[in-house]
């Protein structure tokens, strides 16, 4: 009896339009399908972890989404190696290698992974609080959600809130969501589990 209800109660949500939506993998663990390289920086798979890697050339370099995202949850791990500078963009465009949107930084201890960067604009917008500089595992996996809602961004590191911004530019935004290489060189990230959920 339990179950019939159950069924029926799918069947409902279902008919209704209102199935919960499901998290969504953007990175498969085995290539870089879906995703699209700018610049000559390294991006390659090993052990099923998404690694990128500062090349001969040192410049820039971005990972980004074949598919614009509006509405949505990111959810991801990454790992510093190195001087790991780099970033997660959302809401943004590119030429060549200039990219025009915001990012999540992710970057050393207390250097604001969390914190949320208008590239060639207004610069940063708001860092994590100076505690919330410590909850960054300089040596291990960490864990980012990223969520983006109409005007409202909020991130999380390690199951913490870090920040919560609203802007009206950044609700008017569109576009991709990327990975960054920082210039400079020695730079070198782990990232495994990406995964995402869109909101409406």
């Amino acid at each position: 009896m339990k179950s019939s209800l159950l069924i029926l109660l799918g069947f409902i949500l279902l008919s209704a339009g209102t199935e919960p939506q499901r998290y969504k993998k953007l990175f498969n663990g085995k290539d870089l399908a879906g995703w699209t390289k700018h610049g000559t920086e390294n991006w390659y798979v090993e052990n099923g972890e998404l690694i990128c890697e500062s090349g001969p050339d040192k410049k820039y370099g971005y990972l980004s989404t074949d598919k614009a995202y509006d509405n949505f949850i990111l959810d991801l791990q990454f790992k510093l190696e190195a001087n790991g500078n780099s970033g997660v963009f959302f809401r943004s465009g590119i030429e060549g290698t200039k990219i025009s949107g915001w990012q999540v930084e992710v970057a050393p201890p207390d250097h604001h992974t969390g914190g949320i960067y208008e590239s060639y604009g207004r610069g940063w917008l708001i860092q994590p609080k100076p505690e919330d500089e410590k909850i960054l595992k300089a040596d291990d996996w960490n864990q980012l959600k990223i969520q983006a809602k109409d005007d409202e961004i909020t991130t999380w590191l390690n199951g913490k809130q870090i920040v919560f911004f609203k802007d009206e530019k950044i609700g008017q935004g569109k576009g991709f969501i990327a990975l960054q290489i920082h210039d400079g060189g020695g730079i070198k990230v782990r990232w495994k589990n990406i995964r995402i959920k869109e909101l409406k």
